[in-house]
């Protein structure tokens, strides 16, 4: 439509020429008839093409403003007073808001029932941990945040979800590492492999996504102590409850945790094994629970990108490829951190049980020396 914009200029100056020619000749009028209604016909297609323009910058425009608009303010209070909304007028549930999802996750996290990395999403990992919930407490295991998982979830767990933490000068006094090499071998180079800066060591402190934390806290130094910052609400005691039996999902990629009459302690999602590497099958018992522990690498391994021929050693931290914690089930097979917890029970592993290091190490403080190991398909 944009073509006809400067045909009406250009019929406009004819226009004039034929009214310049009605005043001169007498029988001018029988010559402008036929222009006047070219003229009216152009006019109202240019009429219409305007209005087209006008509608078409009008929905640009609000286009633009919505996309402008700002996201709803997610703060400690939005988190702590949320609540789960009600069904529409059709029956059908809405969607948690990011704030409820947030609240969701840490009273998941707070009951023993690790959704991994807090995120704020309605994501895989969030939804095993409300089905296991949920079936451990009599509840239909849709693995759907409804109104009778929220009020169980509510009930168990009163503290706020977010809460004031000042930042320790051990939190930001390293050593920290400034970058972490992808290879193996680089990583073997190495004398350690912690945390690289204030905010990543903090948001595995509170089992929180980094870019989550920034949102909550956005003006806040992490590097600075005495920072006052807002942190999901999961320190607790470490649990007494003694675990007697494992259950690995291979399939589901979960890991379950039972105490000796069977009661269900802890759920956590897991990465484990792949087609190329698969976890081992049947019964295995745990024959070590180390922290901190170093990696060795066979060359009889013969992991993708690994060029070497020689075995090599990398030095412990939480971003050693097993993590901070390494429960040992023989046969180069364990349960352990990893330094990628966004990608737990997302990605794959070379055999072994991956877990977040914080659900690892919560896990290696209630086993033990003999505990059953059962994987199933």
């Amino acid at each position: 439509m944009l073509d006809y914009v400067p045909g009406c200029v250009m019929l406009g100056a004819r226009a004039s020429i034929f009214w310049t020619g009605q005043r001169g000749n007498p029988g001018g009028a029988s010559l402008i008839g036929r222009p006047l209604g070219r003229i009216c016909a152009t006019a109202l297609l240019c009429a219409a093409a305007t209005l087209m323009l006008s509608d078409a910058a009008l929905a640009a425009k609000r286009s633009k403003s919505r996309a402008a608009a700002p996201p709803p303010t997610l703060d400690a209070q939005a988190v702590n007073d949320a609540q789960l909304a009600a069904p529409s007028g059709k029956g059908r549930a809405s969607a948690p808001s990011a704030a409820a999802l947030i609240k969701a996750e840490v009273l998941l996290d707070r009951a023993g029932f690790s959704p991994g990395q807090i995120d704020g999403k309605s994501g895989s990992n969030e939804q095993k941990a409300l089905a296991a919930f949920q079936d451990a407490n009599g509840i239909k295991p849709s693995g759907s945040l409804d109104a009778e998982t929220w009020a169980r979830l509510t009930a168990a767990s009163p503290e706020p979800a977010l809460v004031e933490y000042e930042i320790q000068e051990s939190d930001v006094k390293g050593p920290f590492n400034k970058t972490i090499p992808p290879s193996l071998e680089k990583k073997a180079e190495l004398k350690n492999l912690n945390f690289t800066g204030a905010r990543e060591l903090l948001a595995e402190k509170f089992h929180i996504d980094p870019g989550l934390l920034t949102r909550l806290n956005p003006k806040a130094s992490f590097d600075t102590a005495g920072t006052k910052i807002m942190v999901p609400n999961v320190t607790k005691k470490p649990s007494e409850a003694k675990v007697e039996k494992l259950v690995v999902d291979k399939s589901a990629r979960t890991v379950r945790a039972f105490d000796g009459s069977g009661k269900l302690i802890s759920f956590y999602p897991a990465s484990v094994g792949s087609e190329e590497r698969p976890a081992p099958s049947g019964t295995r018992q745990i024959r070590s629970i180390a922290d901190n522990p170093t990696y060795h690498y066979s060359p009889k391994l013969n992991f993708k990108g690994v060029k070497t021929q020689k075995p090599f050693t990398i030095p412990p931290g939480p971003n050693n490829p097993v993590g901070s914690t390494w429960i040992d089930l023989g046969d180069g097979y364990g349960i352990h951190g990893t330094p990628e917890p966004q990608r737990i029970s997302k990605s794959e592993s070379h055999g072994c049980v991956r877990l977040t290091n914080w659900d690892a190490h919560a896990l290696g403080k209630m086993v033990h020396k003999g505990t059953k190991v059962e994987f199933i398909n």
